[in-house]
Parts: C-alpha cells; sequence; structure tokens
C-alpha cells in the first residue's frame, strides 16, 4: 500500500470576531469624519445602525477606547478624542516613533523600491494640489505614509499605524488647507522621498521628524483661532 500524499500548505483562515469587525466599522467612520473630534458615540442609536446588541457593540468600543481614539467621561459616555495641544503633541509623538522607525529600515533594505512605490503618490498629490483640491491632496498624504510604513514589512508597525492614520485624518479635517500648505505639503513629501532613493538615512530621519513637528505647529496654530473653538 503506498504512501498517502502529503497534505497540501494551507493557510490558516483568519476569522474576525464580532467585536473585531464593530471596532473596525466604528473607526472607518471616525476616519471619515462622521464622528468629528469632540463627538459623543450613543451606544442604542449605534447598535441601532450596525443591527447589533448592545453588549458586542460595547467590546468593540472598547478597543476604540484602548486605541485612544475614543474617550470616557464619567457619568457622561465615549467621546471621540478631542484636538487638544496636548493630545496633538501625543499623537504626533507616537507617528513620528512609528514613521521613523519605518523610514529607517526602508533606507537600510529597498530605498529605491520604496521610492518607485512613493512616486505615483507624490503625482497624484501635485496634481491634486494644482487643481486646488485640498482634500484629495490630504488622502494622498495619508496613502503615502500607509505606503511607506507598510513597506517597512513590520506587521507591528503597520497594526501600530492603523490607528495613527485615523488619528491624522481628523487632524487634516481639522486643519483643512489652503493652496499655498498644499504645494509645501508636495515639497515636503518630495524632499523625504529623495532622502530615501539616495539612501540617505541621516537626512530622510531628519525630514520625517521635521514634518512631524511641522504639522503639530500647524494644528496648534488652529488651536489658538477663535473660530476653532471647540476642535481643542
Amino acid at each position: 500500500m503506498s504512501d498517502l500524499p502529503a497534505p497540501p500548505r494551507l493557510t490558516p483562515v483568519v476569522q474576525q470576531s464580532t467585536p473585531v469587525i464593530i471596532a473596525a466599522a466604528v473607526r472607518e467612520a471616525i476616519a471619515r469624519g462622521d464622528f468629528p473630534p469632540g463627538a459623543q458615540m450613543y451606544e442604542t442609536q449605534l447598535a441601532e445602525q450596525l443591527g447589533i446588541s448592545r453588549g458586542p457593540l460595547r467590546e468593540g468600543l472598547q478597543r476604540l477606547t484602548q486605541e485612544g481614539l475614543l474617550v470616557p467621561i464619567r457619568h457622561r459616555g465615549l467621546f471621540v478624542v478631542e484636538l487638544t495641544p496636548d493630545n496633538v503633541r501625543d499623537m504626533y509623538l507616537a507617528r513620528d516613533a512609528v514613521e521613523r522607525c519605518a523610514v529607517a529600515v526602508v533606507v537600510a533594505e529597498s530605498p529605491l523600491a520604496t521610492a518607485d512605490a512613493l512616486e505615483p503618490l507624490l503625482t497624484q498629490m501635485e496634481q491634486a494640489a494644482e487643481a486646488g483640491d485640498s482634500e484629495q491632496v490630504g488622502e494622498c498624504d495619508i496613502r503615502f505614509h500607509e505606503v511607506l510604513v507598510a513597506r517597512s514589512g513590520s506587521e507591528r508597525l503597520v497594526r501600530l499605524h492603523a490607528t495613527e492614520v485615523v488619528e491624522a485624518r481628523l487632524c487634516i479635517h481639522a486643519m483643512g488647507s489652503a493652496q499655498d500648505d498644499d504645494h509645501r505639503r508636495v515639497a515636503e513629501h518630495r524632499t523625504i522621498t529623495a532622502a530615501i532613493r539616495s539612501g540617505d538615512a541621516a537626512e530622510a530621519d531628519r525630514l520625517m521628524h521635521l514634518h512631524m513637528t511641522d504639522a503639530v505647529r500647524d494644528l496648534l496654530r488652529l488651536a489658538d483661532r477663535p473660530e476653532a473653538e471647540g476642535t481643542g
């Protein structure tokens, strides 16, 4: 009797729990701006919209609380994180650490391929800036950083960055933009890409840190405007 052939190697199927799916749906809604900074999350309303019971909803919202996207206020409920000066600094402290780490990896391992992967996004960003489409500039900006971190090949960096991307969208929606700002953002991303392409780790690190510092400065300036009262 002949031996049975070895079974094929299959990748295990990953099944997501209901709370994970709920957290992803609410996270995406926050990223779209459906729930702006400071918005209260009403459990009854959310459960009805999602067609679920409040038990798994609470578990899903707890995940977002652990990520820092939702903030519990005693006797009041859960709220989307506000863009206070302290929160903004803390958000970008985390982004700075993750993205500079990703830059270090890609410069060491795949500078040319990473720069090539970023080029189409730079082109799209430039076209959007020329057209005065600040919303699209912002989306290209976020996608640029997602691709950069993904190119590191680190699942943990990508996972950490996922929450930061939602926070980045909150910040970009809050900041708005002007055409001069859009062109400045394009230029900053071009110089970062050029440093990566050249394999200059120190310069790429310096430029990424400067990019994050500039974003914090712009957001804090927004927070000081009287019309921005309520955003932090």
